[in-house]
């Protein structure tokens, strides 16, 4: 095998960093119809982990938790201060929302996202501000999250609407594994 062959793919992308520093005032969006939950998953096993980490993900070349192995992956996800919380419609997972709490002076929105067979179904701004509240519900002082170009174009806007505030941005190259 070539060297070239060896070498890992890297995917340019441009990364928004964007920020809350108080709970949103604005009027939480209404629920959308059908039947709703959103539930936290207090010590989620890794592989249901890594099936919503992926299926929500792979579109958008998430990538980061794939190169932990599954006891670095559990301890994380064992954390009090790493939260993940589960979007169900009628019954079925439909998306994610993990944040990491560990620095309560900035709580980070580490992975936010719709399973594919949901996008469209107008449940990304309602899970969205409810995730948002729900962190802000532990005491932080700022709520960070990041977005690139290579998640759905609606994500930047999206973060927007709810009250997050672009800082900074980078170029940056995504290396899959």
């Amino acid at each position: 095998m070539s060297p070239a062959a060896k070498a890992p793919k890297r995917i340019p992308t441009v990364v928004t960093f964007l920020e809350m520093t108080a709970r949103p005032a604005m009027t939480p969006p209404p629920a959308p119809p059908g039947r709703i939950a959103l539930l936290r998953a207090e010590n989620p096993p890794v592989h249901f982990y890594r099936y919503l980490y992926d299926t929500v993900g792979h579109a958008h070349y998430w990538v980061d938790r794939k190169k932990l192995d599954d006891i670095a992956l559990d301890t994380l996800l064992h954390n009090p201060k790493v939260h993940l919380y589960v979007l169900y419609a009628e019954g079925c997972p439909a998306g994610m929302a993990e944040y990491d709490l560990r620095n309560p002076a900035a709580g980070q929105l580490s992975y936010f996202g719709l399973i594919p067979d949901y996008i469209g179904r107008h449940l990304g701004h309602y899970f969205l501000f409810q995730s948002v509240l729900n962190a802000w519900d532990e005491g932080i002082e700022t709520l960070r999250v990041n977005t690139c170009t290579l998640d759905s174009p609606r994500a930047l806007p999206l973060y927007q609407r709810v009250g997050f505030v672009p800082y900074t941005r980078e170029d940056r190259y995504i290396e899959l594994p």
